[in-house]
């Protein structure tokens, strides 16, 4: 379309906060009570918009494949869980305080955090600042499992769903009919009581996580390590993440955690720099081990044909829901210049957005347009996530499902009620084009359906 011009690629993260209040992606929790550092609410856009991140992920490790089966753990596990699993001694991070401010700060991300008195100095900079020695807290939440407080039990928010993972294996490779090289995934909530969370959706002390254990053959481990960071890193691609925003980093050694004989993370350049989008671990036969050991409960393959026993190995495909889904709206953030006004537009995957087409009557007060526009809305609602908005001018109704990702307008106007046509505008080109009222379901569905490529890639 003639008369656009791209603005400078200059996203921010600050950007990005606005558009998801603006819009109603997501608020600040507890909001009429001052808030709550790092905890968010999602409006009716972020519900929808996650719940696509989470489909899409779940298509692709268990609809499209023959070898992964689902699974929904409990969030309160046996305590004796975590301690097999090292998360009560071991789940921890060096913390430092500061003694004149009263913040607390990472004693290993020093150099990311910053004063709270000298923004411009970093901790222990400031002329002020008077840091305690590191010691290590423990990042689970504590709670207690019984009516009474002093008489329940010590329970955990579980800090990763894993575990739940790991302790099923057994009923899983009983009932599911699936022998290694097979995997178990999994989505749900994740809590951590983070010592410095922030960078918006990035970190958070509450979050959702996808996460899969890929249960192989000892000597098949490092193939199937090396096939699980290709196909993370595919995944990200498919559904509109620019590649060269996308890289793998390999942990060194000295970063690898004690279980582990190789991870990788598929970092992301968010506005805030390169930072981990997903973690693929190759976490060896530790975890069923310990739990075997904890439980007297053997978890081992057996395959009593070829008279094999071994414990499998276990590569891990570990991402967050929340995490995943700000990348996606930070590659999808574009602003550009329309017929000399600027126009801020989402380009996420059509199979991202919340919702797939807008029903516009062009004039909300015309009885005749309003008709067909709501018989239009009933009949595509039936089959995809739609919208019908008669709020203000059109142009502004089009910014507005610009702003929220929308990828197709219907227009119902006075041609419509002439030959039964309606308008159908591309949220990328801006091409607009008139078809059967009648084929608007079949067309819209079609388009769907099409391969896409974000413009930004070029």
């Amino acid at each position: 379309m003639g008369n656009v011009s791209q603005m400078p690629d200059a996203v921010t993260m600050d950007k990005i906060v606005s558009l998801c209040r603006r819009r109603g992606f997501v608020f600040p929790s507890s909001e009429i009570y001052g808030g709550l550092g790092s905890a968010y609410d999602y409006g009716h856009y972020g519900v929808l918009l996650k719940a696509n991140v989470k489909a899409r992920w779940l298509e692709a490790m268990v609809q499209e494949r023959d070898d992964i089966v689902a699974l929904d753990s409990a969030i309160i596990l046996h305590p004796q869980v975590w301690e097999a699993s090292g998360h009560v001694t071991g789940f921890t991070d060096p913390m430092v305080d500061c003694r004149t401010c009263k913040k607390r700060f990472r004693a290993d991300h020093l150099e990311e955090s910053r004063c709270e008195r000298k923004p411009s100095k970093r901790p222990g900079e400031g002329p002020e600042c008077d840091l305690t020695e590191a010691r290590q807290f423990n990042l689970m939440f504590e709670t207690r499992v019984g009516a009474l407080e002093e008489s329940g039990s010590k329970a955990y928010l579980r800090p990763e769903t894993a575990q739940g993972i790991f302790i099923n294996f057994k009923n899983v490779a009983q009932l599911a009919r699936r022998k290694p090289p097979f995997g178990i995934a999994q989505i749900g909530k994740s809590f951590r009581n983070e010592i410095t969370p922030g960078n918006f959706l990035f970190r958070t002390r509450e979050f959702e996580q996808m996460e899969m254990e890929f249960f192989v053959p000892p000597d098949e481990a490092e193939r199937w390590y090396r096939y699980w960071i290709e196909e993370r890193r595919a995944w990200y691609i498919r559904y509109g993440i620019s590649e060269s925003h996308l890289r793998v980093r390999e942990h060194g050694a000295e970063e690898l955690s004690h279980y582990s004989s190789g991870t990788s993370d598929i970092e992301y350049l968010f506005p805030i720099g390169w930072s981990e989008l997903e973690g693929i671990a190759n976490r060896g036969d530790f975890d069923l081990r310990a739990h075997s050991e904890a439980s007297g409960t053997k978890l081992e393959w057996v395959d009593a044909d070829a008279g094999e026993r071994y414990v499998p190995h276990v590569i891990e495909p570990a991402g967050g829901v929340d995490r995943a889904l700000l990348a996606f709206l930070v590659d999808a953030y574009d602003e550009e210049v329309v017929a000399e006004r600027e126009r801020t537009v989402l380009r996420l995957h059509p199979q991202l957005a919340p919702v797939k087409a807008a029903v516009l009557p062009l004039i909300a007060k015309s009885a005749p347009m309003v008709e067909r526009a709501r018989m239009l809305y009933e009949e595509l609602r039936r089959v995809v996530a739609v919208e019908y908005d008669d709020g203000g001018q059109i142009g502004r109704r089009y910014r507005r499902q610009d702003e929220i990702g929308t990828p197709f307008a219907l227009t119902i106007d006075e041609q419509t009620l002439e030959d039964d046509t309606v308008t159908i505008r591309d949220r990328d080109s801006l091409a607009q084009e008139r078809i059967a009222l009648a084929k608007a379901r079949e067309h819209l569905q079609d388009r769907l359906a099409q391969p896409w490529r974000s413009p930004k890639t070029g």
